[in-house]
C-alpha cells in the first residue's frame, strides 16, 4: 500500500534549515497496523503528515496504492487523500459549530455522498461507537472520550483504505484510552490498513509492528505479531 524510498522533508527559513525527515525507507503492506514510536521532534508526525499527503516531501519518492504521489500537485493529492485516507488527531479536530451527527456526515458531503447514504452512514456510526445519543450534541459538551470516538465515526465514514492516527490516546484517561484502541484493533481486523504515531509503548503493540524513529530516520522495526 505505502512505499517510500530516500524520502526526505527539509523546512527552511531564511536563517535556519532543518531536516524532518532523512532519507527515509518504509513499506506498509495492506490490512498492516503499525506503531511509530520515538522521542518528541524526531519526525514522526512529520512523516505522518507526508503519507497523509497534507505535507509534500523534498525529496525521494512516495508510493501509494502504486502510484507516485508525493511530486502530485495539491489538488491531486487532496482528491487521493479524501478518497482513501482518514484522520484521527489527539486534539480531535471536531468543528465546534456543528453537531456531532454534522461532525461524522462531513467528509461524505466533500466526496458527494446521496443524502439518504450519508444519514444512514452516520446512523450506523452513531450506534456502532454508542453516541446515538449524543447526535445533536456539540464538541464542547461531550467528555474527551466521547470526542474520540466522534473523531475515529467521521475518520472511517468514508470507508477509507487507510487511517492515520497521530497519539489517539494523548488526551484521554487509560479507560478511554483502551476503548480508542479497541475501536481501530476491530477496524484493523476488519481490514483496514492503520499507521498510528504514539508515545504509548501499550498503545504500539496494539499494532503488528513497532516502527522508532530518531532525528528523522527510521531507525529499527520490530515485529509484534503477524497480521492476517
Amino acid at each position: 500500500m505505502i512505499k517510500t524510498t530516500n524520502l526526505s522533508k527539509v523546512y527552511r527559513t531564511e536563517e535556519v534549515e532543518t531536516t524532518a525527515l532523512n532519507d527515509v525507507d518504509l513499506e506498509i503492506k495492506e490490512g498492516e497496523f503499525v506503531s511509530v514510536m520515538g522521542p518528541s521532534g524526531c519526525g514522526k508526525s512529520t512523516l505522518l503528515n507526508v503519507l497523509g499527503m497534507i505535507d509534500s516531501p523534498s525529496g525521494g519518492t512516495y508510493h501509494f496504492l502504486g502510484e507516485e504521489v508525493g511530486s502530485l500537485s495539491e489538488r491531486k493529492r487532496s482528491n487521493v487523500r479524501k478518497h482513501n485516507l482518514g484522520f484521527v488527531f489527539q486534539s480531535f479536530n471536531l468543528i465546534d459549530e456543528l453537531t456531532v451527527f454534522e461532525n461524522i456526515e462531513l467528509p461524505m458531503l466533500y466526496t458527494k455522498v446521496p443524502n439518504s447514504e450519508r444519514k444512514a452512514r452516520v446512523e450506523e456510526l452513531l450506534e456502532g461507537m454508542n453516541i446515538m445519543h449524543r447526535r445533536n450534541h456539540f464538541p464542547q459538551q461531550l467528555s474527551g472520550g466521547q470526542q474520540q470516538r466522534v473523531a475515529v465515526a467521521r475518520a472511517i465514514v468514508n470507508r477509507p483504505k487507510l487511517i492515520l492516527a497521530d497519539e489517539p490516546t494523548g488526551n484521554l484517561d487509560s479507560a478511554n484510552g483502551d476503548e480508542v484502541m479497541k475501536i481501530l484493533s476491530q477496524l484493523n481486523s476488519e481490514g483496514t490498513t492503520i499507521l498510528m504515531v504514539t508515545h504509548s509503548q501499550y498503545c504500539a503493540e496494539f499494532g503488528n509492528r513497532i516502527i522508532r524513529m530518531l532525528d528523522g530516520q527510521v531507525v529499527t522495526e520490530n515485529l509484534v505479531k503477524q497480521y492476517l
